[in-house]
Parts: structure tokens; sequence; C-alpha cells
């Protein structure tokens, strides 16, 4: 029998050691063992000056934990088409913003087009207060410039936001357009502020009355920015500068601009679904996932006898690596997203099976179980990469990661499309690295 390398070995003790820390990270927050209560280790860890604390529960979508479903129908009439793009993409990051204050942290905002109008999607899993939410989500942009007056020391511990600005009469509907660009002279990425004829007048004043102090940018009541007036402005074109790169440039231009073009919108259709229709399509969904596992388990060990065995260790495994990578990106689980896993677990299995045919055809020409079993592997790869492609080039093109107006933009699909997507890597992954290596710790000994 030729011995193990240490590169196998070492790999072997690292597949084991990920399934260990997969299994704790999966394991309830609290359950109870021989009849003692016991609680999930805590994965919390300093790095530096700053705090991880990693939230390791698994997310849900609408449909499974409940909540609302909102459609507003966009009023782009008084948009120009030149400058649409860019209203509606405000729009956009307007309401994730302000449904982030609300306190919900899975939503899903998106907007379809249905022939000339435009149609804002949002959803809330979780929330109960639809009222609430509506009131929250359909109100129009308001943007603000406040001047930040000096307060006495003994005042501070007690000033509110209102105590600290006073309005200078400047507000959104003044500001033509915020632009992100870089600086000419040394290519530092700032954001350029254009304002109307009414507004240059305004803004005149402001950075008369407050040079070398604050000005605070206030959009829907909270502070964006609070750049200092350097110098007297009198034509209406400003820059506001900081340590901004282009991410950073870009959103605080789509804050800026979701109040300088405010979209009004209209609530044309809602509706709630409720936590325990979600709680009985979560029970379902497992149901017919661990049925699955279970025939498949017993097609391969009955097929491919201990070789089928090994292979469902891997296919374990490959539950547990996806379930821990959902936790941590982390992904937000719909009901068609657990179809998506469902799915993928058939494709695990089929790369499994194409490695067993290869290497029961070399076992059949004469070779020895070692060169047939590397052979078996080698050769199925082919088909395993070109199958395993083409199905994630259909995934990425369901998920539409551009946001392509003419594919799909739905949450649901792209519920369905990421999971098979991570499930189809993952399981590449199990079947040509795992399976082959517990295979080749395994097997041997007793083939």
């Amino acid at each position: 029998m030729i011995p193990l390398s240490k590169k196998t070995l070492n790999l072997f003790y690292t597949i084991v050691g990920l399934t260990l820390v997969c299994l704790v990270v999966n394991l309830p927050p609290s359950f109870t063992l021989f009849g003692k209560t016991l609680y999930r280790p805590s994965f919390d860890f300093k790095l530096g000056a700053a705090e991880i604390k990693p939230n390791l529960d698994l997310r849900y979508g609408l449909d499974l934990a409940g909540g609302a479903s909102l459609v507003f129908e966009i009023d782009t009439k008084n948009t120009t088409a030149s400058s649409l793009t860019d209203a509606l993409e405000s729009l956009k990051t307007n309401i994730e913003r302000r449904i982030n204050l609300f306190g919900v942290s899975e939503s899903n905002v998106s907007i379809s087009r249905e022939t000339d109008s435009y149609r804002l999607i949002v959803e809330l899993p979780g929330v109960s207060d639809v009222n609430e939410a509506v009131k929250l989500i359909g109100q129009t942009a308001s943007l603000k410039f406040m001047g930040i007056i000096d307060i006495p020391p003994e005042a501070t511990a007690t000033a509110t936001l209102n105590d600290i600005l006073k309005d200078t009469g400047l507000n959104g509907s003044h500001l033509v357009k915020a632009k992100p660009e870089p600086n000419p002279n040394t290519g530092a990425m700032e954001v350029s502020l254009v304002f109307n004829a009414a507004g240059t007048k305004l803004f005149e004043k402001a950075t008369k009355d407050y040079l070398n102090k604050r000005i605070a940018i206030v959009l829907d009541n909270q502070i964006v920015t609070s750049p200092t007036v350097q110098t007297v402005i009198p034509d209406g074109l400003a820059v506001i500068n900081g340590d901004f790169d282009i991410k950073s440039a870009k959103a605080l231009s789509a804050q800026l601009n979701a109040g300088a073009l405010p979209l009004s919108i209209k609530l044309i259709e809602q509706f709630q679904v409720g936590a325990i229709l979600g709680k009985d399509s979560i029970n379902k969904g497992i149901r017919a996932g661990l049925v699955g596992l279970g025939l498949v388990a017993l097609f391969m060990i009955g097929n491919y006898g201990y070789l089928g065995f090994i292979s469902v260790i891997g296919l374990f495994i490959y539950g547990l690596l996806t379930l821990t990578l959902y936790r941590l990106i982390p992904v937000t689980l719909t009901f068609p997203g657990i179809v998506g896993f469902i799915l993928s677990v058939g494709m695990a299995v089929d790369s499994n099976i194409l490695i067993f045919e290869r290497l029961k055809e070399e076992i059949r020409s004469g070779r020895p179980w070692n060169t047939a079993m590397e052979l078996g592997f080698g050769r199925a790869w082919d088909s395993i990469k070109d199958a395993n492609a083409c199905t994630i080039i259909t995934g990425l093109i369901l998920f539409n990661p551009f946001n392509w107006n003419f594919l799909n933009s739905s949450g649901i699909v792209r519920g369905f499309a990421v999971t098979l997507i991570l499930g189809i890597i993952i399981g590449i992954f199990t079947g040509v690295v795992v399976t082959r290596n517990l295979l080749r710790v395994l097997a041997r000994k007793k083939l």
C-alpha cells in the first residue's frame, strides 16, 4: 500500500477542521444536550480598536419571514429624459436609506418599467406596521442647508440638533445638480454643487454669514455632511472636498440629488404576508430538502457502495459549507432561494456520478486503484467544468448584477440565482477537492 503524502494528510485535516467549524457556526444559538442547555460559542473578536461581532443568524426574505410588499407609481412627467436615470437612482438610494433608518435590514428595493411608466417596489420582511412604513417611504425628500451656530460650552451636553442649526433659506429646490468629479489640480475626488439663480443669491449670503464656519447639509433631518466655508461664493458653483474616493463621492452626490430631484410616488398596491405562512413555507422547504437529500444518499450508496457513502459525507460537508456562507455573506433566503439550493445539491451529486463512472471505466481497463481514481477525476473534470460553467452563466443572467433594464430585476428570481450560483461553486469544490481527498484517505483501505 502506497503511504499517503504529507500534502494529502494536511488537506484531510484541514477539511475535518473546516467541517467542525462550520458545524459549530450552524448550531442554534441555544440547544439542549443530555439535559443541559448549551449555547453556540461567540465569534466576536477585536481587531485593533474595532470590535467585530458577526451576525450568524440566517436572513429570510419576505415570503419566509412575513412582512409587507409595497408598489409605488413614480411620477416622472416633470423630469427631463437626460436626468431621468440619475433621478430614479437617487430615488432608489434615498428610499433604501430611509428603510435602513426604519430598522429593516433585509429589505429589497427595485425599480421596474411598465411600458412608459416606472414603479418602485419595496419589500420589507418582518414589518408589521405597514402604515408607518408607507408614511416613511412616501414622503418627498427634504434637503436643507443649515448654518452651524456656536453655543456656550455649558449648554453642549443638553443641546439638540435644532439648537445648533439655523436655516439659511437654501434648500433642495435651489440645487440644480450635485456631481462627483476630480479636482483639476490635485486629482482628489470632490462633489460639485450647482445652484439656480435664487439659490446662487442665498448661497452667497450663507457663505458670507458663515465664513470660516460650517454649513450642514441636512437630508430628511439627518446631517449628511458639514463642510467648512473657506471663501464667499457668488456664482452658485461650489465644491465639497474632503477624504472622498469615487464610491463615497458618488454616494454623497446621489443623496444630494435625492433632495434636489424629488420624484413623487403614489402607493398603488400593498399586501402583507403573515409570519405563519412564512414559517409554513420554511418547514415545507426543509422537509423537501431532507427528503431529497435522503433519496440522493440512498441512490449513491445503493449504486456505488462504499464510494457512494464517501460521496454522502462530501455532500454533508457541502451542506455545512453552503449554510455557513449563507450566514457570513449574508444571503437573504427566499423560498425560490431554497429551491435553488436543492437544485444545486443535484448538480453536486452529478459531479460525483461523472467521477465514479469514469473511475469504473479505468478499473475495467485494468488500471490500479490509485491510478484509476486520479485518471477518473482528471478525465471527468472537463465535463464537470463545462456543465457547471453553463449553469453559472445562466445564473448570472438571472441575477443581473449590472441591473440591465432588458434583463430580470425581480428580487425573487435573484434569490434563486444567488443560491444556485453559490451552490454550484461550492459543489465543484466539494466534488473535486473534498471528495477526492476523502477517497485518497478513506477508500484506499477498502479497495
